[in-house]
């Protein structure tokens, strides 16, 4: 009786996440890991990047990888367009662009409203997402912003540009 009593009163966990769609789905991340958000400029092609990686961007001075999220995710490729988003992530002393068609919303999720990611018999969907929120009718996928990140084997095989 006195579990039931300290559950009861533990008030419910709250945190924010901004929804993003791509195509007709909707994901949400983490605002604590968002530095910003940015309309879609044309980026500078990486060779020998993997395919997910769009390229990269000046960022005030910094060079700033843009991940198709879509692709990252296993869904079809973006093909960008001006009405294309760059969110800007960030996982402690790496930072992102997240390619997506359109930021929703900024939502509030308390435990009751989370689900696990259902088992699918592969790694791939628990790899990046972190879980589901049900909310409405809708279910959106939770990414994981350090799961999302290019490690660093993969930013490795890009070969240094020496100025022209």
């Amino acid at each position: 009786m006195n579990q039931i009593y300290r559950t009861a009163t533990q008030p419910d966990r709250r945190s924010e996440l901004l929804s993003v769609r791509i195509g007709a789905q909707e994901f949400a991340m983490d605002i604590r890991s968002i530095r910003e958000i940015r309309g879609w400029i044309a980026s500078t092609h990486l060779p020998h990047a993997p395919s997910y990686i769009k390229g990269m961007i000046n960022l005030r001075g910094t060079v700033l990888v843009v991940i198709d999220l879509a692709e990252r995710l296993g869904l079809p490729p973006q093909e960008p367009n001006a009405a294309s988003v760059v969110v800007v992530v960030e996982d402690g002393d790496k930072t992102a662009g997240l390619l997506v068609d359109a930021v929703c919303d900024i939502i509030t999720v308390t435990d009751d409203m989370r689900q696990t990611t259902p088992e699918t018999g592969s790694n791939g969907p628990r790899q990046f997402i972190e879980g589901l929120i049900m909310l409405d009718s809708r279910i959106i996928s939770t990414i994981s912003i350090p799961a999302i990140m290019p490690d660093a084997t993969a930013l490795e095989q890009i070969p240094a540009v020496e100025p022209v």
